[in-house]
């Protein structure tokens, strides 16, 4: 555990830090040596999540042609996966490549937030730890949503559009994203719906029709549960509710509420949706991880009326230390990633 627990202390460390001197932020440097802190822990692991069935697909690729290959899963994760098989780099290879992806889409979205070492804390427990560390290609679907977003930031609305399709041909549930860009800006709405629709008709044609079927039956009509599903949104649910409290003061200071307003709208109606579908809705909800990280980050400046900032840095910082502890102390899966193991240094902690 105690690897979890380092992964964690750098970013509260950063965090208290990076609150006393802005100019950290935009240290170019120190974002690398982070980014390349958690990608060493991240790729060369051997243990989270479904780890060993990404590895023995991997194996089982040897046997594939292409097509066959590209047949039975997200078109680029097997394109990718099927060539690093034949070329013998190893899956370490391939957990290095989503490992890269995901970080650097989360370090990108991070850098556009108002205290992005804080959002880094918050992103530490659950988005690097268990969903980069155990589902490797939802990991690196969202790590290109966020490459997204942070487009969309800057009113890039088709290169956006651009990664949440390249996101979806690594997990399909990315595809819903995409219509979320609509709130985005106040202008060109109707040229956007156009857009969003040929883009969804064009995607779902690609990537998801041939295998529409399988899914619901395995997500929704056979009921599958996801242990902690509703531990996770509830997660989402609570920054969701802080948003909406502090809307007068979020419009004053940032003009992105639109887009978030609607990303927190649906992290409400997921806790009601979850108890009849919690696998479909956990991993839905596990885009809405941004807001989080948004919401929290902002936090310290939205509540300075009420509070000082430094005190709900520090709340925010004990809050998910405390998430931390309890999901590798009592999560019922927890056993997948404790002990901790990397080929780089294995059993050492």
């Amino acid at each position: 555990m105690i690897v979890y627990y380092l992964m964690y202390f750098v970013a509260f460390i950063l965090t208290l830090y990076g609150t006393k001197n802005k100019k950290l932020k935009n240290n170019i440097l120190l974002w690398w040596l982070i980014g390349i802190f958690y990608i060493l822990f991240i790729a060369f692991r051997e243990c989270g999540g479904d780890y060993n069935n990404y590895l023995n697909r991997f194996n089982e690729l040897s046997y594939l042609n292409l097509s066959q290959a590209i047949s039975f899963g997200d078109k680029s994760y097997q394109f990718i996966s099927y060539y690093i098989n034949k070329m013998h780099l190893g899956f370490v290879t391939l957990t290095f490549i989503c490992a890269f992806v995901s970080i650097s889409g989360l370090i990108s979205f991070l850098r556009r937030q108002y205290n992005p070492w804080l959002g880094l804390a918050v992103a530490v427990p659950y988005l690097i730890i268990v969903v980069y560390m155990g589902y490797m290609r939802q990991g690196i679907a969202i790590g290109l949503v966020m490459m997204g977003l942070v487009e969309l930031s800057k009113g890039r609305f088709w290169r956006f559009v651009f990664f949440v399709i390249l996101a979806t041909s690594f997990h399909k549930s990315a595809i819903m994203m995409i219509s979320f860009g609509i709130f985005a800006g106040k202008k060109g709405k109707l040229l956007k719906a156009i857009g969003v629709l040929t883009a969804l008709v064009g995607v779902w044609t690609a990537f998801v029709s041939s295998e529409a079927t399988v899914l619901w039956q395995n997500y929704v009509e056979a009921q599958i549960q996801s242990q902690g599903a509703m531990i996770r949104v509830v997660l989402n649910n609570i920054p969701a509710l802080l948003l909406f409290y502090f809307r007068k003061e979020w419009k004053r200071y940032f003009s992105d509420y639109n887009f978030w307003k609607m990303i927190a709208l649906a992290s409400i109606a997921s806790l009601f949706l979850v108890k009849f579908s919690s696998t479909a809705v956990d991993r839905m909800a596990l885009y809405f991880i941004p807001l989080q990280i948004v919401v929290y980050s902002r936090l310290p400046l939205l509540s300075k009326r009420i509070i000082s900032p430094l005190a709900v840095t520090y709340l925010i910082l004990f809050f998910y230390l405390l998430v931390l502890t309890i999901w590798l102390n009592f999560a019922t899966h927890a056993y997948y990633w404790v002990p901790y193991r990397n080929v780089l240094f294995n059993e050492l902690f």
